[in-house]
């Protein structure tokens, strides 16, 4: 008697969760899931997890991929248009940190669901992709992404670890040039530096970002510069005309770079790691290659 009970009841329990499973589904077939990005970052995030058609709507910023040139604009990156979110319905709202944090407050006083990414490292950005990935049911995508970000990283980090520490070239990375600007301790670009085996030769500044005097970079005497903007000119004729440069090393042996698309370099998202190589190839080329094959 009570084995029948017994089996019964777990019958039942089983055409319950099945039954409850059938309505969630129809619940998402029913309701798609709808995201909004406010951020290039998390954009290019979403993109590159495998979602297309939930992404209903993007700052006018957000221009990659190609597919995100077709979404809803809903405002720029300081200013979202919070009336046009409250048109789209998104079901949540990816954000980052910096100048959004007002736009944040309000969204989520509205009752909208915000989730914010504004990692400063590897780690954090690692970990901000899971989120994501567990926010949209992109589990399994963000695990598999962050785990082919790591072994690239992983192997540019090999290369570096054969180099000793005084023969790391410095670099100076130029943000901007009116005023100079550059990245110094605590921000993604001195980690970037680091990472791909340089010497950050703002890595005392106070403040993640800010303004570096010209006579500060003449004294870091940077052995490698890249300039983190599109320059219209030849980037070595421009800095020769800055009074003093002609005698700073990467002048002297031209080691001055603009070819990097900036975004790989200032966007904290999947494409960070393509950046972080290109920056290992300006500092080494094939040496730290040769390097590896005459220590084996």
């Amino acid at each position: 008697m009570r084995y029948t009970r017994l089996k019964n009841s777990l019958g039942l329990c089983l055409s319950i969760y099945l039954v409850m499973g059938q309505f969630s589904l129809l619940a998402q077939e029913a309701h798609p899931l709808r995201v909004i990005s406010l951020a290039p970052a998390t954009t290019e995030i979403l993109f590159a997890l495998g979602l297309d058609k939930e992404i209903v709507g993007v700052s006018q910023f957000c221009d990659y991929p190609e597919q995100c040139r077709t979404r809803e604009k809903v405002g720029t990156f300081s200013a979202p248009n919070i009336e046009k979110i409250v048109e789209v319905t998104p079901d949540v709202i990816f954000c980052t940190g910096l100048e959004q944090g007002p736009a944040v407050t309000k969204l989520r006083q509205l009752g909208f669901k915000v989730v914010v990414s504004d990692p400063r490292n590897f780690k954090e950005l690692f970990r901000s992709i899971e989120t994501i990935g567990s926010v949209t049911g992109k589990t399994a995508e963000a695990h598999a992404l962050v785990g082919i970000m790591k072994e690239r990283v992983k192997k540019v980090a090999d290369d570096v670890s054969r180099v000793p520490l005084k023969e790391r070239p410095r670099m100076y990375i130029e943000i901007w040039y009116s005023p100079l600007s550059t990245a110094g301790r605590g921000s993604f670009l001195d980690e970037l530096i680091k990472e791909a085996g340089g010497i950050n030769i703002a890595s005392d500044m106070p403040r993640p970002y800010g303004g570096m005097s010209p006579e500060r970079v003449i004294a870091g005497d940077p052995e490698c510069i890249v300039l983190a903007y599109m320059s219209k000119g030849a980037p070595a004729k421009i800095l020769e005309k800055r009074f003093g440069w002609n005698g700073i090393t990467a002048l002297r042996n031209g080691r001055i770079y603009c070819d990097i698309v900036p975004n790989l370099l200032l966007r904290p998202g999947p494409r960070l790691v393509e950046g972080l190589e290109e920056l290992h190839k300006r500092l080494y080329g094939n040496r730290t290659k040769h390097r590896l094959r005459g220590s084996e």
